[in-house]
């Protein structure tokens, strides 16, 4: 009974999170929408930078346009890899308590 409560919980936080996400995309193209372009037409558009994984049980894949975001995410990757280790590790003494 706790395992379900445990994957309700996830599951609830893994929808918060990317609707917190949506949120925020929405926010931000918004204010960019208001804001008026410096110099008409000729504007520079400003350079998109990102980075992505995707994670396919404990292996990770990992994407990005350049080595900043690339590290970014290599860095979360790991968190989520040693994450992952400690809830397969520790998952069931912590129900149990």
């Amino acid at each position: 009974m706790k395992w379900m409560v445990l994957g309700v919980a996830l599951l609830l936080a893994g929808f918060i999170f990317v609707a917190a996400g949506m949120l925020c995309m929405f926010y931000h193209a918004w204010k960019q929408a208001e804001r008026p372009s410096a110099g008409g037409e000729t504007a520079e558009r400003p350079e998109v930078r990102g980075g992505g994984i995707v994670m396919i049980g404990p292996f990770p894949i990992i994407f990005g346009t350049d080595t900043a975001s690339v590290k970014i995410v290599i860095i979360l990757a790991i968190v989520l890899i040693l994450l992952a280790f400690l809830l397969l590790l520790f998952g069931s003494r912590i129900l149990t308590l």
